[in-house]
């Protein structure tokens, strides 16, 4: 059974710092694209970033690029999303997703991820 958690977030001040985790299980990590994606009441998953399976290429959200990086552990079968200089903007439920299509390009919309974690929430207060 494959299961993707995501840990990390919380509530933190506009200007602060936060990283994300998301841990799996059940499926060959290594060899999967994983992304963020984050989500707010009333409107569709947003991409935020994502990131190759055997690492080292990634993608952004043009509206995070700067401020965020995503990395992966494939030992720990673990991928990350460090965000700097909060803004109220990135408030959101942030989930972690998984591609094993191995496709020659990381994939921004969500109908291309297989699995799904259940969401860490991130507050940003001014």
């Amino acid at each position: 059974q494959v299961k993707l958690v995501e840990s990390g977030g919380g509530l933190v001040h506009t200007g602060d710092s936060l990283r994300l985790s998301c841990v799996s299980s059940g499926l060959p990590f290594s060899t999967y694209h994983m992304a963020w994606f984050r989500q707010t009441p009333g409107h569709e998953r947003e991409f935020v970033a994502a990131i190759r399976g055997p690492g080292g290429v990634t993608a952004y959200n043009d509206r995070v690029k700067g401020r965020c990086t995503v990395s992966r552990d494939n030992a720990r079968h673990t991928v990350y999303l460090e965000m700097n200089n909060l803004e109220a903007a990135d408030a959101a439920v942030y989930y972690c997703a998984a591609d094993g299509s191995q496709s020659a390009f990381l994939k921004r919309s969500q109908r291309s991820y297989q699995y799904w974690g259940q969401g860490t929430q991130v507050t940003v207060s001014s």
